[in-house]
């Protein structure tokens, strides 16, 4: 990028071009995923949506092609919830290098009973955490065959009241669906910091970066007939929550910088500009119990256990 180019401000409809990079959007096929997957897709990167329905990926694809003349997307199957069929994700990628992943896929359950994955985990914890600890191993060769690779994980607002419990990061007690998920997208920012950290003691030039949407509704989010279908009503109905929040298009805004902008540094965190909620990306300030080393370390040794990965990632020379 140019000395001019990095002196301008972010401009979310002028795009920088990101011809002949890489990029992996997990959960691209629908919602602030498949908006972000839309957005890259104009930078004339490859843009890969890993998904784990080949139907849905297909809708998202023939989208972003219809919106994008000469998009060059394509569909990765993933399942998030199955570490064990992310083994081979570096070779199925298909690709020299990944210059990065956006760790955008995941499930939020509004009621009871407590749900497992085949593996035995919480559903959430184990797809939206334990999943993409496991897709960033088996991810490590390609990202690290980058210059400068990026791992950006998709946090949320509802971690900023949440604490992790060290002797129970997986709801197993007392279960409620609203916080078990604020628990799993605040293991996902910690662990996502903590990355970094140790990324920074090694002089790796990968890059673990934090963003998220803030406030994104359906009813304000544009239709993509293939993917979403946002009726005149609806929009109507939503339009006094539009001075709070946004649609879904623009949520993505922060996850795209995070992915694009070269000022962007490790262990940042990038959300909408007016009150977290809605507007375009600004740098937000790290909440302390995010990055509390002590829960750090605890919380990276029983994920990657839980996740069957060594703990270096593939990424670190050491653990530690």
């Amino acid at each position: 990028m140019s000395s001019a180019r990095q002196g301008q401000p972010w401009d979310v409809h002028a795009l920088p071009s990101a011809a002949g990079r890489t990029f992996l959007v997990t959960g691209g096929n629908a919602g602030i995923g498949y908006f972000a997957a839309e957005q890259l897709a104009t930078t004339g990167a490859d843009v890969v949506i890993g998904s784990r329905s080949a139907e849905r990926a297909g809708a998202a694809l023939a989208s972003i092609r219809e919106r994008v003349p000469g998009a060059r997307v394509r569909h990765l199957p993933l399942d998030l919830a199955d570490p064990s069929t992310l083994v081979g994700a570096a070779e199925r990628i298909a690709c020299d290098r990944l210059d990065a992943v956006l760790c955008n896929a995941g499930i939020a359950l509004d009621d009871p009973p407590r749900r497992e994955t085949g593996a035995g985990h919480e559903v959430m914890f184990g797809t939206n955490h334990l999943g993409h600890l496991a897709l960033t191993r088996w991810l490590a060769p390609v990202l690290t065959a980058a210059p400068a690779a990026r791992i950006v994980t998709v946090g949320s607002f509802a971690a900023r009241s949440e604490r992790l419990d060290p002797d129970d990061l997986q709801s197993a007690r007392d279960y409620r669906p609203a916080r078990a998920y604020g628990r799993s997208k605040l293991a996902q920012m910690t662990f996502a910091l903590e990355l970094d950290r140790r990324l920074r003691a090694e002089g790796s030039t990968v890059l673990s970066v934090l963003a998220h949407p803030g406030g994104a509704l359906d009813p304000l989010t544009p239709s993509r007939p293939r993917v979403h279908t946002t009726t005149r009503a609806a929009r109507l109905r939503a339009l006094p929550a539009g001075l709070l929040v946004q649609g879904k298009h623009r949520g993505a805004w922060p996850l795209v910088r995070a992915v694009l902008d070269e000022r962007v540094e490790g262990g940042q965190l990038w959300g909408p500009r007016v009150l977290g909620l809605r507007g375009a990306p600004r740098l937000e300030r790290v909440r302390p119990h995010m990055a509390d080393p002590a829960t750090a370390a605890l919380l990276w040794s029983a994920s990657c256990g839980a996740a069957g990965v060594a703990p270096d990632l593939g990424l670190l020379r050491t653990a530690a």
